[in-house]
């Protein structure tokens, strides 16, 4: 069988790359690029909790030091404290990276993953779609063709994967503009991340009403000022007036020490691609969606579609047809991300605006305070991940369904579980295998080796029907979770949102939940041809071969 050719090898193709070989799916990642990434400061990315975890399982190691997890958050209005939070372990706090360090911890991570292969200097100029797999041909000092089952687009906002499916990109440019700079300095929150608006010592000019400062490792901080509407140039002495004059009304007196890194300019687009699925060919991340104002941040979103994405590639990889499992990418990511531009784009006059309805509802600056906090904290309409609650995985109401703390669709909460050899766990440990989860909630187990409750109660039945279902699955226990009685049942994908929940073992429920799951009956698969995303026949059976087979020139590169 042949690979899975992803081009672009930023932070969302890498992860797509390593999501996949967990899976035991070979992939060939086309990067345009030398190989490696320019240190630039100034050019950083905030992980949010889940994806932030997804990160750290997939390469096996913590982004800490390399990142710096924030240890508080404080909204400022003038000289006044509108909202502050302080993060523990019991809520971390999100992760503040430079993205050339995040891209590093991703390639030393597949630099020894035998079914990863990643291709420097490889620009994308054409690929062609037949019903057995889409052939790719790179640029460079040979024409080298590229044969895969599958392509993944993750080649940014000019995608060229984009273009070639002459794919629709609408939206707005220009939502948003920020200069920003990277420094060193010393400010008088420690770790903390800060959202000041209109402080005191603000003047006339642009970028003055609105500052954001994260901390990076090392004594570093990222500043960025929002700029108004308008195509003002940022010349470097007015970026460097504004630092002097922001560290100095921080510090309440004289600029104190610092060491410009770094400086740039970040423009926030809004755009939502038309599909993200033409047949055997998929988009993800930035080539998919731009978005990014009110303090959101696109590569969260951009990690979240490499999630939705990785298992059920890998499922079809591995076992042949699955079509509407495949369309069920689109259908479920587009939908989050489309109504997280909606969002938005309707609270950017309200709460950008310097009149409307603030002028006339009491405390409306103090509520778009903490709206913009949702944004850069990942929570709310703007920032949480998101909940599939009419994706077509979610099977209807089921005999013995009963609700719990989670919804249907909506990302699991992180326990303590015991794995089937007896050791203790994380839930969202045994994510991303590619494997359906059950976990049996049984108060008292955690006091007891797995021996003496193992063959005891009902767990001889519920054995049975997990190993019945239509997917591997694997069955995990746990003492408690949030909402749920004891002797519940969960269903969980193999990316940690909820299928269902069921009151004791119900073999006919637990069957046809995870059949939908996967997306139906294998037979009724093998019959749909994704005419509603553009579907290019139906997948060849599944193979085990990896061996690399290489032609140069006119030839084909295949694994």
């Amino acid at each position: 069988m042949d690979p899975v050719i992803i081009v672009g090898a930023g932070p969302v193709g890498l992860t797509l790359a390593l999501a996949l070989a967990r899976q035991e799916v070979p992939c060939v990642v086309l990067d345009e690029g030398p190989g490696k990434d320019e240190p630039r400061p100034a050019r950083s990315v905030v992980l949010r909790e889940d994806t932030t975890e997804l990160v750290e399982r997939l390469t096996g190691a913590p982004l800490t030091p390399a990142g710096s997890p924030w240890a508080g958050w404080r909204s400022m209005r003038r000289k006044q404290v509108t909202h502050e939070i302080v993060f523990d372990d019991a809520e971390p706090g999100p992760v503040h990276i430079a993205q050339h360090v995040l891209t590093g911890a991703l390639r030393a991570a597949l630099a020894g993953e035998r079914l990863v292969e990643v291709v420097a200097d490889s620009r994308l100029d054409s690929l062609e779609q037949e019903p057995s797999g889409v052939t790719a041909h790179t640029r460079g000092p040979e024409g080298t063709w590229w044969r895969g089952s599958h392509l993944v687009g993750c080649d940014g906002p000019r995608s060229t994967v984009r273009k070639l499916q002459d794919i629709r990109f609408p939206g707005r440019t220009a939502v948003e503009r920020h200069a920003v700079a990277a420094l060193r300095t010393e400010l008088p929150w420690p770790q903390e991340a800060l959202l000041h608006r209109m402080p005191p010592w603000r003047t006339s000019g642009p970028f003055a009403g609105e500052i954001s400062a994260r901390p990076l490792p090392d004594g570093v901080w990222r500043l960025d000022w929002l700029m108004p509407p308008g195509k003002e140039l940022v010349t470097p002495e007015l970026l460097l007036a504004r630092v002097r004059e922001t560290l100095a009304g921080w510090a309440e007196g004289p600029t104190p020490p610092y060491e410009l890194l770094d400086t740039g300019v970040h423009t926030v687009h809004h755009r939502l691609a038309r599909r993200w699925r033409s047949g055997r060919v998929f988009l993800a991340g930035d080539a998919a969606h731009l978005l990014g104002a009110l303090g959101t941040h696109g590569l969260d979103e951009g990690l979240r579609d490499t999630d939705n994405l990785a298992w059920k590639l890998a499922l079809a990889w591995h076992h042949g047809p699955h079509e509407a499992l495949l369309d069920s990418y689109q259908t479920e990511r587009r939908a989050i991300v489309a109504a997280r531009l909606r969002a938005a784009d309707q609270a950017l006059p309200l709460v950008r605006g310097g009149k409307g309805l603030r002028s006339y509802v009491p405390g409306a600056a103090r509520g778009h305070d903490a709206f913009l906090a949702e944004g850069h904290l990942g929570q709310g309409t703007l920032g949480a991940p998101g909940v599939h609650a009419d994706s077509p995985l979610t099977p209807p109401l089921l005999e013995g369904e009963v609700p719990v703390d989670t919804p249907a669709g909506a990302p699991v909460t992180d326990v303590r579980v015991t794995a089937e050899d007896g050791t203790f766990v994380r839930l969202r440990d045994r994510l991303g295998r590619g494997a359906l989860l059950v976990v049996l909630i049984a108060p008292g187990t955690g006091v007891w080796e797995r021996r003496h409750w193992v063959s005891a109660g009902i767990m001889p039945r519920l054995a049975s029907a997990v190993a019945a279902l239509p997917h591997p699955a694997e069955l995990l226990v746990a003492e408690s979770y949030p909402g749920a009685a004891a002797h519940t049942v969960l269903l969980v994908r193999p990316d940690g949102h909820l299928v269902t929940a069921l009151g004791g073992v119900r073999p006919g429920s637990l069957y046809t939940a995870a059949e939908t799951a996967v997306g139906g009956p294998a037979s009724a698969q093998a019959g749909t041809t994704g005419a509603a995303t553009g579907a290019a026949g139906t997948d060849t059976g599944a193979g085990a071969g990896t061996g690399a087979r290489t032609e140069t020139g006119a030839g084909v590169r295949s694994r």
